[in-house]
């Protein structure tokens, strides 16, 4: 029986224009998939001094209410500036360059900054509200990650350094701060 068939119709869905049904709950924007193409990425959405970040999917650009992605470019021979992301966690896919990731590491009996080099082809996971920062030594070629979150929005805190001390995991983190601004 084809899905359209009334006889299929079960409690709590209803017919679209097309005689398919679907589950009431569902609306019409979120019942087809969305393309986004390179030329459609979004520049306004949270930023950190050193690089560029580009928004593909998220709550504004397709509807998504979970869940942020896009790409981040740091220029040859450029650090970012140092940030987290919030409560957000962030998957990280590096498409080009050799970015080097840099966090405090304070499992030890003292901190130490660590670097985490990568290459095309490699993930990295930032847990939520880790401050950290990406570097780009490569003197010639531009750094490409795709970055995609756990929240809907490019949650971005930028800090005035690499350590804890403005991280406040109780307020709730903004997007888009300005480079520098620090915590809330």
């Amino acid at each position: 029986m084809p899905a359209s068939d009334p006889s299929r119709a079960r409690p709590g869905f209803i017919r679209t224009p097309s005689g398919v049904f679907v589950p009431a709950d569902i609306d019409p924007f979120h019942r087809v998939l969305h393309h986004v193409m390179p030329r459609n990425l979004v520049p306004d959405t949270g930023q950190t001094s050193g690089m560029r970040r580009l928004e593909a999917i998220s709550g504004k650009a397709v509807g998504a209410a979970h869940l942020w992605m896009g790409q981040t470019h740091v220029p040859a021979s450029t650090a970012s500036g140092n940030h987290h992301h919030g409560e957000s966690e962030t998957a990280i896919y590096v498409v080009s360059g050799r970015p080097v990731f840099v966090f405090l590491d304070v499992a030890g009996d003292q901190p130490v900054e660590r670097r985490i080099q990568t290459a095309p082809g490699d993930y990295v996971f930032v847990p939520p509200f880790v401050p950290h920062r990406e570097e780009n030594p490569d003197p010639e070629t531009e750094a490409v990650v795709v970055i995609a979150r756990t929240t809907q929005a490019a949650i971005v805190v930028n800090l005035q350094a690499l350590d804890w001390s403005e991280v406040d995991t109780g307020t709730p983190a903004t997007t888009g701060r300005p480079a520098g601004s620090g915590a809330p």
